[in-house]
Protein backbone atom coordinates (compact mmCIF):
# COMPACT_ATOMS: atom_id res chain seq x y z
CA UNK A 1 0.00 0.00 0.00
CA UNK A 2 1.27 3.48 -0.72
CA UNK A 3 2.16 5.54 1.80
CA UNK A 4 0.18 8.20 3.37
CA UNK A 5 2.84 10.73 3.06
CA UNK A 6 3.35 10.57 -0.65
CA UNK A 7 -0.49 10.23 -1.44
CA UNK A 8 -0.83 13.99 0.83
CA UNK A 9 0.47 17.45 -0.37
CA UNK A 10 0.43 20.51 1.20
CA UNK A 11 -2.72 21.81 -0.68
CA UNK A 12 -4.20 18.51 0.56
CA UNK A 13 -2.96 19.95 4.17
CA UNK A 14 -4.96 23.00 3.42
CA UNK A 15 -7.84 21.75 2.13
CA UNK A 16 -8.63 19.62 4.93
CA UNK A 17 -7.86 22.38 7.62
CA UNK A 18 -10.41 24.72 5.84
CA UNK A 19 -13.19 21.85 5.78
CA UNK A 20 -12.45 20.45 9.09
CA UNK A 21 -13.45 24.52 10.23
CA UNK A 22 -16.29 24.42 8.31
CA UNK A 23 -17.44 20.86 9.76
CA UNK A 24 -16.82 22.10 13.00
CA UNK A 25 -18.25 25.36 12.67
CA UNK A 26 -21.46 23.09 11.02
CA UNK A 27 -21.32 21.05 14.60
CA UNK A 28 -21.28 23.55 17.10
CA UNK A 29 -24.18 25.56 15.27
CA UNK A 30 -26.26 22.52 14.62
CA UNK A 31 -25.94 21.50 18.43
CA UNK A 32 -26.82 25.34 19.80
CA UNK A 33 -30.27 25.12 17.77
CA UNK A 34 -33.23 22.87 17.69
CA UNK A 35 -32.40 20.52 14.48
CA UNK A 36 -29.97 18.33 16.40
CA UNK A 37 -31.56 15.88 16.63
CA UNK A 38 -32.73 16.02 12.62
CA UNK A 39 -28.60 16.21 12.09
CA UNK A 40 -28.63 13.14 14.13
CA UNK A 41 -31.06 11.40 12.11
CA UNK A 42 -29.55 12.27 8.49
CA UNK A 43 -25.83 10.44 10.16
CA UNK A 44 -27.63 7.12 11.40
CA UNK A 45 -28.99 7.25 8.15
CA UNK A 46 -25.86 7.31 6.38
CA UNK A 47 -23.87 5.29 9.04
CA UNK A 48 -26.90 2.50 7.93
CA UNK A 49 -26.09 3.03 4.20
CA UNK A 50 -22.24 2.58 4.77
CA UNK A 51 -23.47 -0.66 6.51
CA UNK A 52 -25.21 -1.97 3.74
CA UNK A 53 -22.83 -0.79 1.44
CA UNK A 54 -20.04 -3.23 3.32
CA UNK A 55 -21.84 -6.14 3.35
CA UNK A 56 -23.46 -5.62 -0.27
CA UNK A 57 -27.19 -5.38 0.55
CA UNK A 58 -27.96 -4.40 -2.91
CA UNK A 59 -31.63 -3.34 -2.94
CA UNK A 60 -31.09 -0.88 0.63
CA UNK A 61 -27.80 0.86 -1.09
CA UNK A 62 -30.38 0.94 -4.14
CA UNK A 63 -32.92 3.13 -2.02
CA UNK A 64 -30.59 4.75 -0.54
CA UNK A 65 -28.72 6.20 -3.37
CA UNK A 66 -32.04 7.32 -4.63
CA UNK A 67 -32.27 9.10 -0.87
CA UNK A 68 -28.88 10.86 -0.95
CA UNK A 69 -29.77 11.83 -4.42
CA UNK A 70 -31.80 14.44 -3.23
CA UNK A 71 -30.54 15.06 0.20
CA UNK A 72 -29.64 18.59 -0.66
CA UNK A 73 -33.38 19.62 -1.32
CA UNK A 74 -33.86 17.62 2.30
CA UNK A 75 -31.30 19.45 4.03
CA UNK A 76 -32.58 22.97 2.86
CA UNK A 77 -36.27 22.52 3.65
CA UNK A 78 -35.11 21.10 7.05
CA UNK A 79 -32.24 23.46 7.96
CA UNK A 80 -33.95 26.52 6.26
CA UNK A 81 -33.70 28.48 9.13
CA UNK A 82 -30.07 27.29 10.11
CA UNK A 83 -28.64 28.16 6.88
CA UNK A 84 -30.34 31.67 6.73
CA UNK A 85 -28.55 32.70 10.02
CA UNK A 86 -26.02 31.36 9.22
CA UNK A 87 -25.57 33.52 5.92
CA UNK A 88 -26.70 36.32 7.71
CA UNK A 89 -23.90 36.09 10.15
CA UNK A 90 -21.25 35.74 7.13
CA UNK A 91 -23.04 38.81 5.72
CA UNK A 92 -22.52 40.52 8.93
CA UNK A 93 -19.23 39.23 9.70
CA UNK A 94 -17.93 40.68 6.12
CA UNK A 95 -18.95 43.68 6.45
CA UNK A 96 -17.53 44.40 9.91
CA UNK A 97 -14.52 43.17 8.36
CA UNK A 98 -14.00 46.14 5.88
CA UNK A 99 -14.98 48.90 8.03
CA UNK A 100 -12.40 50.66 10.76
CA UNK A 101 -12.03 50.18 14.36
CA UNK A 102 -13.73 52.72 16.50
CA UNK A 103 -14.79 53.76 19.70
CA UNK A 104 -16.74 51.64 22.15
CA UNK A 105 -20.75 51.69 21.66
CA UNK A 106 -21.64 54.25 23.88
CA UNK A 107 -24.31 52.07 26.42
CA UNK A 108 -24.81 52.97 29.75
CA UNK A 109 -24.58 49.96 31.67
CA UNK A 110 -25.15 51.74 34.86
CA UNK A 111 -28.87 52.48 34.09
CA UNK A 112 -29.59 49.15 32.62
CA UNK A 113 -27.99 47.32 35.73
CA UNK A 114 -29.97 50.01 38.36
CA UNK A 115 -33.43 49.37 36.52
CA UNK A 116 -33.68 46.00 36.21
CA UNK A 117 -32.62 45.62 39.52
CA UNK A 118 -35.07 47.87 40.91
CA UNK A 119 -37.95 45.99 38.43
CA UNK A 120 -37.07 42.89 39.70
CA UNK A 121 -37.19 43.87 43.79
CA UNK A 122 -40.66 44.70 43.08
CA UNK A 123 -41.65 42.12 41.38
CA UNK A 124 -42.36 44.17 37.66
CA UNK A 125 -41.21 41.97 34.44
CA UNK A 126 -39.14 43.46 32.15
CA UNK A 127 -37.38 42.40 28.92
CA UNK A 128 -34.80 44.74 27.11
CA UNK A 129 -32.84 43.72 24.12
CA UNK A 130 -29.35 45.14 23.28
CA UNK A 131 -28.12 44.27 19.62
CA UNK A 132 -24.96 42.76 19.15
CA UNK A 133 -23.17 42.20 15.54
CA UNK A 134 -26.32 40.66 13.81
CA UNK A 135 -29.21 42.33 12.86
CA UNK A 136 -32.54 41.76 14.84
CA UNK A 137 -35.20 43.71 13.03
CA UNK A 138 -36.20 40.44 10.95
CA UNK A 139 -36.87 38.50 13.75
CA UNK A 140 -39.06 41.63 15.64
CA UNK A 141 -42.41 41.51 15.26
CA UNK A 142 -44.63 44.65 15.94
CA UNK A 143 -43.55 47.24 18.11
CA UNK A 144 -43.70 51.34 18.25
CA UNK A 145 -40.30 52.98 17.38
CA UNK A 146 -39.33 55.42 20.13
CA UNK A 147 -35.29 57.07 19.54
CA UNK A 148 -35.93 58.42 23.02
CA UNK A 149 -32.75 58.73 25.22
CA UNK A 150 -32.16 55.84 27.43
CA UNK A 151 -33.23 56.71 30.72
CA UNK A 152 -34.24 54.96 34.67
CA UNK A 153 -37.96 56.93 34.35
CA UNK A 154 -38.28 55.95 30.83
CA UNK A 155 -37.64 52.55 31.16
CA UNK A 156 -39.40 52.32 34.42
CA UNK A 157 -42.40 54.00 32.65
CA UNK A 158 -42.52 51.98 29.69
CA UNK A 159 -42.75 48.51 32.15
CA UNK A 160 -45.37 49.82 34.50
CA UNK A 161 -48.05 47.25 34.48
CA UNK A 162 -50.26 50.17 33.90
CA UNK A 163 -48.86 50.91 30.32
CA UNK A 164 -50.07 49.28 27.04
CA UNK A 165 -46.26 48.32 26.05
CA UNK A 166 -45.34 46.54 29.10
CA UNK A 167 -45.32 42.89 28.00
CA UNK A 168 -43.42 43.77 24.99
CA UNK A 169 -39.47 43.98 24.09
CA UNK A 170 -37.61 47.10 24.16
CA UNK A 171 -34.35 47.31 21.73
CA UNK A 172 -31.73 49.58 23.26
CA UNK A 173 -29.37 50.79 20.46
CA UNK A 174 -26.41 52.61 21.96
CA UNK A 175 -28.27 54.77 24.34
CA UNK A 176 -31.28 55.13 22.42
CA UNK A 177 -34.26 52.82 23.71
CA UNK A 178 -35.12 52.75 19.71
CA UNK A 179 -38.17 50.36 20.27
CA UNK A 180 -40.67 49.16 22.42
CA UNK A 181 -43.59 46.38 22.91
CA UNK A 182 -41.80 45.04 20.51
CA UNK A 183 -42.80 41.11 19.92
CA UNK A 184 -40.02 38.33 19.66
CA UNK A 185 -39.49 34.86 18.91
CA UNK A 186 -40.77 32.42 20.92
CA UNK A 187 -38.11 29.65 22.15
CA UNK A 188 -38.98 25.79 22.34
CA UNK A 189 -36.55 24.91 24.32
CA UNK A 190 -38.90 23.34 27.18
CA UNK A 191 -35.92 22.21 29.05
CA UNK A 192 -33.99 25.14 29.80
CA UNK A 193 -37.54 27.27 30.12
CA UNK A 194 -38.98 24.62 32.94
CA UNK A 195 -40.77 27.30 35.44
CA UNK A 196 -40.10 30.22 33.69
CA UNK A 197 -42.31 32.34 31.78
CA UNK A 198 -43.47 34.15 28.11
CA UNK A 199 -40.45 36.61 28.76
CA UNK A 200 -37.65 34.27 29.38
CA UNK A 201 -39.01 32.22 26.38
CA UNK A 202 -38.92 35.56 24.11
CA UNK A 203 -35.46 36.39 25.16
CA UNK A 204 -33.85 32.66 24.48
CA UNK A 205 -35.86 32.36 21.29
CA UNK A 206 -34.22 35.93 19.82
CA UNK A 207 -31.01 34.87 21.61
CA UNK A 208 -30.88 31.49 19.58
CA UNK A 209 -30.96 33.27 16.11
CA UNK A 210 -28.73 36.09 16.87
CA UNK A 211 -26.06 37.15 19.03
CA UNK A 212 -27.79 39.80 20.88
CA UNK A 213 -27.74 40.01 25.10
CA UNK A 214 -31.75 39.54 26.26
CA UNK A 215 -32.14 40.97 29.62
CA UNK A 216 -35.08 39.69 31.75
CA UNK A 217 -36.63 40.87 35.26
CA UNK A 218 -38.47 37.96 36.41
CA UNK A 219 -42.20 39.22 37.62
CA UNK A 220 -42.82 35.78 39.94
CA UNK A 221 -39.55 35.49 41.20
CA UNK A 222 -38.03 38.64 41.59
CA UNK A 223 -35.07 37.31 39.77
CA UNK A 224 -32.68 39.25 36.81
CA UNK A 225 -32.04 36.53 34.05
CA UNK A 226 -29.52 36.68 30.80
CA UNK A 227 -29.85 35.21 27.49
CA UNK A 228 -27.23 35.35 25.33
CA UNK A 229 -26.03 32.56 22.57
CA UNK A 230 -28.77 29.83 22.93
CA UNK A 231 -28.97 29.58 26.46
CA UNK A 232 -30.25 31.12 29.57
CA UNK A 233 -29.05 31.54 32.58
CA UNK A 234 -29.68 33.37 36.14
CA UNK A 235 -27.80 35.75 38.29
CA UNK A 236 -27.61 36.38 41.39
CA UNK A 237 -26.59 40.10 42.00
CA UNK A 238 -26.14 43.21 40.53
CA UNK A 239 -22.10 42.83 39.82
CA UNK A 240 -22.76 39.84 37.67
CA UNK A 241 -25.47 41.20 35.71
CA UNK A 242 -22.74 44.62 35.29
CA UNK A 243 -20.28 41.95 34.03
CA UNK A 244 -22.83 40.44 31.74
CA UNK A 245 -23.34 43.72 30.26
CA UNK A 246 -19.25 44.74 30.03
CA UNK A 247 -18.36 41.77 28.35
CA UNK A 248 -21.02 41.94 25.71
CA UNK A 249 -19.70 44.85 25.06
CA UNK A 250 -16.48 43.53 25.28
CA UNK A 251 -16.86 40.90 22.71
CA UNK A 252 -18.95 43.19 20.41
CA UNK A 253 -16.93 46.15 19.67
CA UNK A 254 -15.11 46.44 16.16
CA UNK A 255 -11.60 45.86 16.02
CA UNK A 256 -8.94 43.44 17.58
CA UNK A 257 -10.91 42.86 20.45
CA UNK A 258 -13.85 41.15 18.42
CA UNK A 259 -11.00 39.20 16.75
CA UNK A 260 -9.63 38.14 19.92
CA UNK A 261 -12.84 37.20 21.27
CA UNK A 262 -13.72 35.15 18.06
CA UNK A 263 -10.05 33.37 18.25
CA UNK A 264 -10.06 32.72 21.83
CA UNK A 265 -13.47 30.17 22.26
CA UNK A 266 -12.13 28.77 18.56
CA UNK A 267 -8.89 27.63 20.22
CA UNK A 268 -9.49 26.57 23.65
CA UNK A 269 -13.30 25.54 23.43
CA UNK A 270 -15.02 22.15 21.91
CA UNK A 271 -12.01 20.29 21.54
CA UNK A 272 -14.20 17.08 21.42
CA UNK A 273 -15.48 18.67 18.25
CA UNK A 274 -12.91 19.51 16.52
CA UNK A 275 -10.98 16.24 17.38
CA UNK A 276 -14.29 14.40 15.77
CA UNK A 277 -14.04 17.07 12.74
CA UNK A 278 -10.72 16.65 12.18
CA UNK A 279 -10.98 12.62 12.15
CA UNK A 280 -14.12 12.74 10.18
CA UNK A 281 -12.79 14.80 7.33
CA UNK A 282 -9.51 13.25 7.27
CA UNK A 283 -11.61 9.74 5.95
CA UNK A 284 -13.82 11.66 3.57
CA UNK A 285 -10.75 13.13 2.45
CA UNK A 286 -9.15 9.21 2.01
CA UNK A 287 -11.91 8.47 0.78
CA UNK A 288 -12.24 11.31 -1.84
CA UNK A 289 -9.50 12.31 -2.96
CA UNK A 290 -6.89 9.21 -3.10
CA UNK A 291 -10.40 7.30 -3.65
CA UNK A 292 -10.62 8.92 -6.87
CA UNK A 293 -7.73 7.48 -8.40
CA UNK A 294 -8.04 4.00 -10.59
CA UNK A 295 -6.48 0.72 -8.51
CA UNK A 296 -6.83 -2.99 -9.34
CA UNK A 297 -6.22 -5.98 -6.67
CA UNK A 298 -6.17 -9.71 -7.10
CA UNK A 299 -7.91 -11.71 -4.57
CA UNK A 300 -7.34 -15.74 -4.08
CA UNK A 301 -11.29 -17.11 -4.74
CA UNK A 302 -12.37 -20.43 -3.56
CA UNK A 303 -14.40 -22.72 -6.72
CA UNK A 304 -17.61 -23.67 -6.18
CA UNK A 305 -19.34 -25.92 -8.86
CA UNK A 306 -23.23 -25.87 -9.02
CA UNK A 307 -25.39 -27.77 -11.10
CA UNK A 308 -23.79 -31.20 -10.97
CA UNK A 309 -26.35 -34.10 -11.94
CA UNK A 310 -27.96 -35.97 -8.73
CA UNK A 311 -26.34 -39.38 -10.20
CA UNK A 312 -22.73 -37.50 -10.14
CA UNK A 313 -20.57 -37.31 -7.53
CA UNK A 314 -17.57 -34.95 -7.52
CA UNK A 315 -14.24 -35.95 -6.47
CA UNK A 316 -11.89 -32.99 -7.17
CA UNK A 317 -11.40 -29.89 -8.84
CA UNK A 318 -8.25 -28.49 -10.08
CA UNK A 319 -7.05 -25.94 -8.94
CA UNK A 320 -9.31 -25.29 -5.66
CA UNK A 321 -8.67 -21.66 -5.80
CA UNK A 322 -8.47 -19.22 -8.35
CA UNK A 323 -7.15 -15.36 -8.64
CA UNK A 324 -10.00 -12.78 -9.40
CA UNK A 325 -8.84 -9.26 -10.73
CA UNK A 326 -10.94 -6.26 -10.19
CA UNK A 327 -10.45 -2.57 -11.02
CA UNK A 328 -12.02 0.55 -9.79
CA UNK A 329 -11.74 3.51 -8.14
CA UNK A 330 -9.15 3.49 -4.45
CA UNK A 331 -12.43 4.43 -2.39
CA UNK A 332 -14.61 1.39 -3.83
CA UNK A 333 -12.31 -0.54 -2.01
CA UNK A 334 -12.23 0.48 1.60
CA UNK A 335 -15.58 -1.36 2.36
CA UNK A 336 -14.90 -4.08 0.27
CA UNK A 337 -15.03 -7.37 2.16
CA UNK A 338 -13.28 -9.94 -0.14
CA UNK A 339 -15.25 -12.79 1.28
CA UNK A 340 -18.29 -11.61 -0.65
CA UNK A 341 -16.21 -12.82 -3.65
CA UNK A 342 -17.76 -16.21 -5.51
CA UNK A 343 -16.75 -18.45 -8.18
CA UNK A 344 -19.87 -20.59 -9.56
CA UNK A 345 -18.34 -22.67 -12.24
CA UNK A 346 -21.49 -24.83 -13.89
CA UNK A 347 -21.16 -28.49 -14.03
CA UNK A 348 -24.81 -29.11 -15.60
CA UNK A 349 -23.19 -30.89 -18.71
CA UNK A 350 -20.46 -32.99 -16.85
CA UNK A 351 -20.21 -36.86 -17.38
CA UNK A 352 -18.29 -39.45 -15.64
CA UNK A 353 -14.70 -38.93 -15.82
CA UNK A 354 -12.51 -35.98 -15.89
CA UNK A 355 -13.44 -32.59 -17.50
CA UNK A 356 -12.45 -29.09 -18.25
CA UNK A 357 -14.79 -25.87 -17.14
CA UNK A 358 -14.24 -22.17 -18.21
CA UNK A 359 -14.64 -19.97 -16.02
CA UNK A 360 -17.03 -16.85 -17.35
CA UNK A 361 -17.47 -13.91 -16.01
CA UNK A 362 -21.03 -14.28 -15.62
CA UNK A 363 -19.92 -17.05 -13.06
CA UNK A 364 -18.31 -14.50 -10.83
CA UNK A 365 -19.96 -12.96 -8.21
CA UNK A 366 -18.27 -9.13 -7.31
CA UNK A 367 -19.76 -5.68 -6.42
CA UNK A 368 -21.40 -4.07 -9.72
CA UNK A 369 -18.99 -0.91 -8.83
CA UNK A 370 -15.84 -2.48 -9.92
CA UNK A 371 -14.94 -4.35 -13.18
CA UNK A 372 -13.97 -7.53 -13.40
CA UNK A 373 -10.03 -7.43 -15.07
CA UNK A 374 -8.83 -10.79 -15.34
CA UNK A 375 -9.53 -14.54 -13.98
CA UNK A 376 -6.35 -16.94 -13.78
CA UNK A 377 -6.40 -19.12 -14.90
CA UNK A 378 -9.38 -19.39 -16.70
CA UNK A 379 -10.52 -22.62 -16.65
CA UNK A 380 -10.47 -25.37 -13.59
CA UNK A 381 -10.30 -29.69 -14.28
CA UNK A 382 -13.21 -31.66 -11.99
CA UNK A 383 -12.95 -35.06 -11.61
CA UNK A 384 -16.39 -36.93 -11.68
CA UNK A 385 -17.63 -40.48 -10.57
CA UNK A 386 -21.03 -41.48 -10.69
CA UNK A 387 -22.93 -42.34 -6.96
CA UNK A 388 -22.98 -45.56 -5.95
CA UNK A 389 -26.35 -47.23 -5.06
CA UNK A 390 -27.97 -47.09 -1.74
CA UNK A 391 -26.51 -50.88 -1.34
CA UNK A 392 -22.87 -50.28 -2.64
CA UNK A 393 -20.36 -48.77 -0.25
CA UNK A 394 -19.00 -45.40 -1.24
CA UNK A 395 -15.57 -45.48 -2.19
CA UNK A 396 -13.38 -42.93 -0.42
CA UNK A 397 -13.00 -39.42 -2.11
CA UNK A 398 -11.09 -36.31 -1.28
CA UNK A 399 -13.29 -33.18 -0.32
CA UNK A 400 -14.39 -30.78 -2.61
CA UNK A 401 -16.52 -27.46 -2.39
CA UNK A 402 -20.36 -28.24 -3.74
CA UNK A 403 -22.27 -25.40 -4.19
Amino acid sequence: MQPLFDLISIGDLIDIVLVTTMVYTAVVWIRRTQAAFVAIGLFVLAGVYVLAEALDLRLTTAIFRGFFAISVVIIVVLFQEELRQLFERLGVWSVRRGRRAGPPRSLPADILVETLTDLARDHIGALIVLPGRQPVVRHVRGGLALDGLLTAPLLKSIFDPHSPGHDGAVIVEGDRVARFAAHLPLSTDFAALAGVGTRHSAALGLAEVTDALCLVASEERGQVSVARNGRLRRLTDPVELTAEIAGFLQDTRLGGDERRSFLRPLVREHWVEKVASLVFVSALWYAVVPGSRPVQRTYPVEVHVSNLRPDLVLDDVTPPEITVTLSGLRREFLLFNPRLLRVNVDARRATVGKKTLQVADRDVRYPKALALENVDPASVRISVRRAPKPSEPSPPASPAPVS
